[in-house]
């Protein structure tokens, strides 16, 4: 993930400050998370995403009266979207495990190849020390008892001998954004590079599908 672009002398014609339609508002939308990825959540305000975008703060304000507003609106049209896709995995695949973990890993990079912004942003904020994001999440989306329910499926499967009984429940899901996710966000780095220069999505996706089926497998 590249570093927000330092801020350029204004071209002629009408001035950026200005509210300017729906494409100033994505604009927005793409700069917040471009900062979001590089300094964090927490670190970012609508002044900063006003400075990074060349507007005043009121011109921001036009699209966005809080940083809570904007997080609702890039819930509702990024990370919504997103969940819907990798929801149901489990339900279609009630029955196989190792299907389903490695339907889940071939989803997650197909998400971070199509969004620069997501590997950073999920695991930025898994070691943050700010909760904020993390709230904003939580609030969004509810008590819903998913990972609750994730963990005890997988200790029935283990239960039922569909499962490796070595692994523990709680790490899986974090196991697989690393085997997808991470290599995904890395690769963006990689170019030039004499030994990981080579490496595709494709790549990515066999190998966490290769480890992943002999590792989910029970012995």
């Amino acid at each position: 993930m590249s570093a927000p672009t330092p801020r350029r002398g204004r071209r002629p014609g009408r001035p950026p400050s200005q509210p300017d339609g729906p494409d100033q508002r994505q604009r927005l939308i793409d700069i917040a998370l471009r900062l979001f990825a590089y300094q964090g959540y927490a670190e970012t305000t609508l002044a900063s995403i006003a400075r990074e975008a060349g507007m005043t703060p009121a011109a921001v304000h036009y699209y966005f009266k809080t940083r809570e507003q904007l997080f609702d609106v890039i819930y509702d049209e990024h990370i919504l979207p997103m969940r819907q896709r990798i929801g149901g995995i489990f339900e279609t695949h009630a029955d196989d495990p190792v299907e389903a973990f490695t339907e889940l890993a071939q989803r997650f990079i197909e998400l971070a190849a199509e969004h620069a912004w997501v590997g950073p942003v999920i695991f930025g904020e898994m070691l943050s020390d700010s909760h904020v994001f993390k709230d904003h999440i939580r609030r969004r989306m509810g008590d819903d008892g998913r990972p609750a329910r994730l963990i005890e499926t997988i200790r029935r499967w283990q239960a039922d001998g569909k499962l490796n009984p070595e692994l523990d429940p709680a790490l899986l899901l974090g196991t697989v954004l690393s085997l997808t996710v991470l290599p995904m966000t890395a690769s963006r780095r990689w170019k030039g590079d004499p030994i990981r220069g080579h490496v595709t999505p494709a790549d990515i996706a066999r190998h966490a599908v290769a480890l992943l089926r002999q590792g989910l497998r029970p012995r």
